[in-house]
């Protein structure tokens, strides 16, 4: 065995406690799932919702890339058909669908000392990932690297099998933020300290600016370290005379602080064959001192192996709370690879000493419960937060606490948060969906007067005071948004508040606000204004009141721009009213003429499964009598067609684990159908037994259990579905009655029913 199988031998004994394969959720994890066709996942090692990622950073510096960041728009720092890597990221996003963060890029080299990542860069073998784990092997000059993460901090082990002149670089110019500049301090032979500008995520909020702070350590006192910075370039005289005009220039002796757009930092040491350089970073969003205080405190030494072997075992008791039986193992590599992507993020941010950036301020504050970060919440609404309600109950309230939080420092609820910071992405109110769904499922451990203070304020407030419904004067006038703009996402917009004013109404009626609960209840149904008859499908209107002119139900597919409709057309609109399907109903002319519909989408491959607003539309044929069958059939077909335990196995951008939830909700049989209706659509599970271990401060049952008799391979279709041996009326089931049913069995047929 060489040098590189002993240390991955290694690792993998001391970071498993039972063999591969020998049933444990973390020997079922691909980390390589959804690393191409857009899903934008990486790699990299992290805790499960830890603020430090360590992600291989594979995405710019060379034409044997397939696919660069500084070529098109690119939003992940890896891609699985890319060769050449240029270092480590850290602190990374998953499965978003724009560019930020991915910066301090880690590399080492060996040889003459070389700065530009152009040519330092190095195409890599013997690629290998696990949960809190990533390794590969530099062909260019024979180094191994490994790294792992706690969860504000990371260590990386390089082996320099060659020896020689060797080098550890850590580059603060690239990355995939739209930001530039950086600071950095030496503070001892081995150590760094500093910052770096991240933000303007898609662009939308310009202003949108933070800085990631770290500090830097290396185990070994190298023979020389220094920094480096791209000159601009000159043009005249004075270029004749500075031999480093546009070039990198490295300082050797100068060792105080170093800023610029373009700098880094680097040790060099002389190795022997074999020799180990190990390096630690930790990170923080409120200072140097916290990014020290971090590190400390979750690293002990230089410890590679510890710190591996306590990731690994974080991500193995998290992923145990749903323990699955029956089913390939194939299959429980897609489903526990979901899971997993959907426990990246949101992720924490407050430091060990519980200070974190005050949202759209520049404040530090102290908070007493995890606070979070990254809530991509017009993705995560409609499933990923139910699914924690669910199944990780107490870190869901932390996330409820933490948008009122958001509130309470900055006067709004988020729509797209990032690291304190509202990135304006996409449309609608989300966070009153999220925060309504959480409370009327049980969970009613926050501040729920604040809550509908904010939820109120953003439902009402005008357009022009209003920082998430910019066009609220015509949807308070009109019930509708006009078209005012040839591509203004007019109908998207309007689709977005009749949800949130459904879920609104609903919280507001639970807390006994009875006119409020009316008013925006009324509100919710104002989507009958877009139906058009002539078309069958919702339309874009006009101020006056009239259908957009002339109109094609089909322009929109594939992102092309589309009046009125965001990354869509019209059909993958048309049925996302969960909240009044039966309203729905009534205006196609009845559930036939409905179904037939909604078969249309499917017949002719209108339904788009990496695109948020229609990924109910398999289970809405459960709302239709006779069509039950269709939605088991369905989700049967999507699930083998769109989710595999390959690079592509997730059919786009995952979305902070979107898409992983949808699979995950499909292949346990059941699927939250509308955001603020508590309940859940059946249909059958990928699995003979399913154990979901309840968290007994919020459950009375310490388990559920989804049982599945499946009399053949063919037997897809439900039968039947008893609860504690009752046979359940119809195709749903209450969160209410799911918690307390402790056994949910369903029997299978091959026949269509």
């Amino acid at each position: 065995m060489n040098l590189r199988n002993l240390i991955i031998a290694g690792i993998l004994t001391a970071v498993s406690s039972v063999p591969a394969g020998a049933g444990e959720p973390v020997a079922y994890i691909n980390p390589f799932i959804g690393t191409t066709n857009f899903g934008t996942t990486n790699p990299g090692a992290l805790c499960p919702n830890g603020l430090m990622s360590v992600t291989p950073f594979n995405v710019m510096g060379s034409d044997l890339n397939v696919y660069d960041k500084d070529a098109r728009w690119w939003s992940t720092p890896y891609e699985y058909h890319n060769r050449f890597f240029t270092g480590f990221s850290h602190v990374n996003l998953s499965g978003v669908g724009c560019p930020d963060l991915g910066s301090l890029l880690l590399m080492p080299t060996s040889g003459e000392l070389c700065v530009d990542y152009k040519q330092y860069g190095s195409e890599y073998t013997l690629e290998e990932a696990h949960p809190g784990y990533y390794a590969n092997h530099l062909t260019r000059y024979g180094i191994d690297t490994e790294v792992s993460a706690t969860l504000r901090s990371s260590i990386a082990r390089f082996t320099y099998t060659q020896g020689g002149e060797s080098h550890v670089l850590l580059n603060l110019g690239e990355g995939l933020t739209n930001e530039s500049g950086a600071t950095v301090r030496k503070v001892s032979n081995t150590e760094y300290e500093g910052s770096k500008l991240l933000g303007g995520f898609c662009y939308y909020n310009r202003q949108g600016v933070f800085p990631i702070y770290f500090v830097i350590r290396v185990d070994k006192k190298p023979m020389q370290s220094g920094y480096w910075k791209k000159q601009r370039p000159m043009t005249g005289v004075e270029a004749e005379w500075d031999p480093d005009n546009g070039k990198y220039k490295i300082y050797s002796r100068y060792a105080k602080e170093m800023s610029g757009d373009d700098i880094g930092v680097y040790f060099t040491y002389q190795t022997q064959p074999g020799e180990q350089i190990q390096v630690q970073i930790g990170v923080s969003f409120v200072s140097t001192e916290n990014a020290r205080q971090n590190l400390d405190s979750e690293q002990q030494g230089f410890q590679f192996d510890r710190v591996a072997h306590q990731a690994r075992q974080q991500w193995n008791d998290i992923l145990s709370r749903v323990e699955v039986e029956g089913g390939s193992d194939e299959q429980k590599t897609i489903f526990y690879t979901a899971l997993y992507h959907m426990l990246i993020h949101p992720n924490i941010l407050q430091d060990v000493n519980g200070q974190y950036p005050a949202m759209e301020s520049q404040q530090i504050l102290t908070t007493k419960h995890n606070r979070y970060t990254v809530f991509s919440l017009w993705d995560t609404f409609r499933n990923v937060h139910p699914f924690f309600t669910l199944v990780y109950p107490q870190m869901q309230l932390d996330m409820a606490q933490s948008l009122i939080d958001m509130y309470n420092e900055w006067g709004w609820l988020p729509r797209w948060e990032l690291y304190g910071n509202e990135t304006l992405t996409m449309s609608g109110d989300p966070a009153i969906i999220m925060l309504a769904d959480t409370w009327l499922r049980g969970l009613k451990g926050f501040d729920a007067e604040t809550a509908y203070q904010a939820m109120v304020k953003s439902a009402t407030a005008p357009g022009s005071e209003n920082i998430l419904r910019t066009d609220n004067d015509d949807y308070m006038k009109l019930g509708y948004v006009p078209l005012r703009e040839q591509f203004d996402n007019s109908v998207s917009h309007a689709l977005e508040y009749y949800l949130a004013d459904f879920a609104l109404s609903r919280f507001a009626a639970d807390l006994g606000h009875k006119d409020d609960a009316k008013r925006f209840a009324n509100r919710s149904l104002g989507y009958k204004h877009y139906y058009c008859k002539e078309y069958g499908t919702l339309r874009p209107l006009l101020p006056d009141g009239k259908f957009y002119s002339p109109f094609d139900p089909m322009q929109g597919i594939n992102f092309e721009p589309s009046p009125g409709f965001h990354e869509g057309n019209a059909w993958n609109y048309t049925f996302y009213i969960p909240h009044d399907i039966d309203g729905l109903k009534r205006l196609m002319g009845g559930d036939k003429k409905f179904a037939a519909k909604l078969r249309k989408v499917f017949d002719e491959n209108l339904y788009d499964p990496a695109n948020e607003p229609d990924i109910t539309y398999p289970y809405l044929f459960a709302q239709v009598k006779g069509e039950e069958w269709r939605t088991d059939s369905l989700v049967n077909v999507l699930l083998k067609k769109h989710f595999k335990n390959q690079p592509d196995g997730i059919p786009g951008n995952d979305d902070t684990g979107t898409m992983s939830a949808w699979a995950v909700f499909s292949m346990m049989g059941l699927y939250p159908d509308c955001p603020g209706i508590p309940r859940y659509t059946l249909t059958a599970p990928t699995f003979d037994r399913i154990t979901l271990h309840l968290d007994p401060r919020y459950y009375k049952h310490e388990t559920l259990v989804i049982e599945c008799e499946r009399p053949s391979a063919d037997a897809i279709y439900v039968d039947r579905v008893e609860v504690d041996g009752k046979k359940l009326k119809g195709r749903f089931i209450s969160h209410d009655e799911l918690v307390n049913a402790g056994t949910l069995r369903f029997v299978l047929t091959n026949q269509k029913r």
